[in-house]
Order: structure tokens, then sequence, then C-alpha cells
């Protein structure tokens, strides 16, 4: 083998590796920009929870930031601890609705940047 040849092939293999990092360089800029669009849909998302009956509304960011409680009168009348146990139970629903809303829009992501489907499925 020449040594020419071999030169050749060794600064073929360094522009092919240049243009592999410009094309992954490119893929993250994507990502940053689609994933920051997402961060500002969740934060504009309000998602309601509710506890047994209805009782109690609570009404969370897509990103989980709190937003408003409801309060029945029907609850009020159950006392103060009845509601605090309440209260808990909706915003553990409207959370648990957040982050599988979170989820969705995250595998939306995903999906539409050609990541293959169920990659972060084991991320909580």
């Amino acid at each position: 083998m020449s040594k020419f040849k071999l030169l050749g092939g060794i600064f073929g293999n360094i522009g092919n590796m240049q243009n592999l990092y410009e094309t992954v360089k490119k893929a993250q800029m994507v990502v940053q920009v689609e994933a920051v669009r997402v961060q500002k849909e969740l934060a504009a998302t309000e998602i309601e929870g509710y506890c047994e009956g209805e009782l109690i509304k609570v009404t969370l960011s897509g990103n989980q930031q709190p937003i408003n409680v409801e309060i029945t009168e029907a609850a009020m009348e159950l006392g103060a601890e009845k509601v605090s146990e309440l209260v808990n139970e909706a915003y553990k629903d409207a959370h648990q609705r957040s982050v599988q809303a979170m989820k969705e829009r995250m595998a939306d992501l995903a999906q539409s940047i050609g990541m293959p489907a169920g990659l972060g499925d084991g991320l909580k």
C-alpha cells in the first residue's frame, strides 16, 4: 500500500468526521429550539386534578407550577382535616396528569426529530 493512498484514507476520514460533527451540532440546535418551544407550551397549559367526588379541584401548569385550588362548600362542611386530605388527593391527581402531559410532549418532540419511540420511557 502506498503512503499516498494511506494518507488519503486518513484525511478522507477526517473530512467525514467534520461532516458528522457539523450534522450533530445542527441537530443539537434544533433540539434546543424545540425543547424551549415545548417548555413554553407546557408553561401556558393548565391541567386540572380532582379528589374523589370532585369536591376539590387543583389546577397546575404543564410544568407542575400551582395555579389555583377550588374548594366546594360541600368539602368545607367536612372539616379542616378532611379538606386537607382532599386537597392533597386533588394535587396528586393534577401532578400525575401534568407529568403525563409533559411525557407526551417530550415523546412528540423526540419523534419529530427522529429519535426512536420509547427511548426515554424509563425516565421519571
